[in-house]
């Protein structure tokens, strides 16, 4: 029963978003508003399918009717309720099914949020969205179908993965990495309709910037917790390897970033029209490909946790997009004339300009790398291997290159620059940027890219703290504001200005941790009989023998290792191995002791309670928690650039601007 009505919800869900896309469309090319309240109707249609086929599943997962395929095939009657619920994107079909829930959502939330606007914008937009629903409720009724019956129907089930079920991460990271790829279908959907309609101007750029920028914090958060999870689960001293399935939602989050910064220059100066919009059409596509990478299952990765046969479908779906952003680009692109120009190479336009093509070569570069053994492959019939140097080799320069231009960019001004107040701009973050370098030399680090990234972080954040505390300063003299009044004052006076800076200063957090991490990293390994020690970095560790237990879905066995500092203090920490029933490999569970400046990290390989010994690996990784602590400033940043504006204001600029209804609340212009 729980199957048929969940295979009819999706059939529902297929009707509804075709009729929607169809008419759309349809009615949208036509410049007719009268199919607008139809296509309205079936996205809440399509999207209340959506929600309750998941709902459907959920229940069948929580009531373990393994009749249900998907049930059958990660449920199990020892796995906790929370993790059973979790293992809705588990798997292949489930994760399909999810994605479907969440698109569902955010086209019926971006229906609500502009549904008083211009009806023949919104069909256009509302009809792609849903053109790509058909797609993907097509692969849930079809080739990724989790209903479908089982006979006979078996006692219990295998459960999920264990790696799935061995730290909490897993709940969310996978739910973010899910919201920042589907929410790049709302940006596409209004790029095609703005292409669509051959009116493409500032109007079209609201929209897209605002959900782009909602996709790409969602995929942000995802990205850094699908790192901490490898970190903190994986037991390899690691959490970012170039794996495929990693690379898959970098790929996007590299254009998506270079987007919206190429959005200022569109609308301050009238120019990159083009471009932007083959960023945001690259972003959709980039989300396809990286989902047919993490699920097609021809890739092998630590992320990618099912093999599958949809590789063909999506891929004929991919090649549909390509050729549709591609003519629609040629087809349009004499409309895209730019009405400015290039006035200087030391103007923030011409910065904006190099961090474009900086972001864009880092893409070229990482999909290169991660394509490359399929290529390989299918032309020579021979799978090379493309590892972390080949990445580092352009990743490194590319990210100092991007923090340099983020210390820079916001001291150029727009249009040709004064040389003496350029002079003046520079002076004092120049400075501290040599002294930072010149500091970390003096205390021992050596590397010309870590000393580099450093000094440049010291320039950055100097440049960056400027141009917030600035405004705060003068409201607080001239305006004799409190602090939290002038703070609060600035911040929503120019939204995406102060919380661009914000999220600057988590980017800056981010890259000087790894670089840290990575280059001043420490390790040993070794075998311990009880009561032996090893040391590594000024860290003393003792090993004091094994300890078992058992809790309601695994048991383990950890290790007892006395950890001596090295400032004298003394803990103990177990690093385990788990053991999961329906699996025939350990899962390790590291210890990590963290501080702010950096982490102790004991991974327990293996043991012989006959021999009375046991093997380690053992890391100190420098500041690596700054990556993790770098969230609650990009989810800051990124909500003060997402507050609304004031009712008038809007009006005012969007009224100045020419903007048609679809701005969307959001004419500012010049914001970093």
């Amino acid at each position: 029963m729980n199957g048929s009505i969940g295979y009819g919800l999706v059939l529902g869900g297929l009707a509804f978003a075709t009729f929607g896309a169809l008419v759309g469309l349809v009615t949208g090319l036509r410049r007719s508003e009268a199919g607008f309240p139809w296509v309205m109707r079936a996205v809440w249609g399509f999207a209340g399918c959506m929600v309750a086929a998941n709902l459907m599943m959920v229940y069948a997962l929580v009531t373990h009717d393994f009749s249900v395929k998907y049930v059958a095939q990660v449920g199990s009657l020892d796995t906790p309720l929370l993790y059973t619920v979790v293992s809705l994107w588990s798997a292949l079909e489930g994760s399909i099914l999810f994605w479907g829930l969440i698109m569902g959502v955010y086209i019926a939330a971006f229906a609500w949020v502009h549904r008083r606007e211009h009806a023949r914008y919104m069909q256009l937009a509302l009809g792609t969205m849903l053109a790509v629903g058909v797609f993907f409720a097509f692969l849930i009724a079809g080739p990724a179908n989790p209903w479908g019956a089982v006979s006979p129907v078996p006692a219990d089930g295998p459960g999920p993965n264990p790696l799935l079920q061995n730290h909490v991460l897993m709940i969310i990271h996978p739910p973010f990495l899910y919201l920042g790829y589907v929410g790049m279908t709302v940006p596409f959907g209004v790029a095609v309709a703005g292409l669509l309609r051959g009116e493409i101007g500032e109007a079209w750029m609201a929209p897209l910037r605002r959900w782009t920028l909602v996709a790409w914090l969602f995929l942000s958060i995802g990205i850094i917790l699908g790192a901490w999870w490898a970190y903190a689960v994986l037991g390899w001293g690691g959490y970012w390897a170039w794996d495929p399935v990693e690379n898959a939602s970098f790929l996007p989050w590299l254009t998506a970033t270079a987007f919206m910064h190429s959005t200022m220059v569109q609308e301050r100066k009238r120019m990159l029209k083009l471009w932007t919009l083959s960023l945001a059409l690259a972003s959709f596509v980039l989300t396809i490909l990286g989902t047919f990478m993490t699920r097609s299952g021809i890739f092998n990765s630590v992320h990618s946790f099912t093999q599958s046969d949809i590789g063909p479908t999506f891929l004929v779906f991919l090649g549909v997009l390509l050729v549709v952003c591609i003519a629609l680009l040629a087809v349009r692109g004499p409309l895209l004339v730019p009405e400015g120009r290039l006035s200087s190479l030391a103007s923030r336009e011409a910065s904006i300009l190099m961090n474009n093509l900086v972001f864009v070569a880092i893409t070229f570069t990482v999909l290169l790398g991660t394509l490359y053994p399929l290529v390989s492959e299918a032309v020579r019939g021979v799978r090379v291997s493309v590892g972390e140097p080949y990445f580092n080799k352009m990743a490194v320069p590319g990210g100092i290159a991007v923090l340099f231009l983020m210390g820079v960019g916001p001291v150029l001004p727009w249009g040709k620059p004064d040389k003496e107040t350029l002079r003046r701009q520079f002076l004092i973050p120049a400075g501290v940027g040599l002294v930072v370098a010149a500091i970390c030399f003096g205390v021992g680090l050596r590397g010309v890219y870590p000393l580099l990234t450093f000094g440049l972080a010291g320039f950055v954040t100097v440049v960056t703290l400027r141009e917030l505390v600035s405004p705060i300063r003068v409201r607080m003299t001239e305006r004799k504001e409190s602090f939290l009044t002038a703070v609060f004052t600035s911040a929503t006076k120019a939204q995406r200005r102060f919380g661009g800076y914000v999220v600057h200063l988590g980017i800056v957090l981010i890259i000087v941790a790894v670089s840290a991490s990575s280059s001043y990293v420490k390790h040993t390994s070794g075998t311990l009989k009880k009561g032996q020690t090893m040391t590594l970095d000024g860290y003393q560790l003792k090993y004091q023998g094994l300890m078992s237990g058992e809790e309601p879905h695994r048991t383990f066995v950890a290790a007892r290792v006395e950890v001596t500092t090295p400032g004298g203090k003394v803990e103990e920490v177990k690093p385990r191995l788990n053991y999961y029933e329906r699996s025939t490999d350990p899962i390790g569970t590291p210890a990590v002791r963290e501080t702010a400046g950096e982490d102790l990290y004991i991974s327990l390989m293996a043991f012989s309670e006959q021999a009375g010994n046991a093997s380690f690996n053992v890391w100190v990784f420098p500041m690596v928690g700054w990556i993790w602590w770098s969230i609650p400033l990009l989810v800051l940043g990124t909500l003060i650039a997402l507050w609304p504006r004031r009712r008038a204001a809007v009006a005012t600029a969007s009224a100045e601007a020419g903007a048609s209804p679809l701005a969307g609340g959001d004419a500012e212009r010049g914001a970093a």
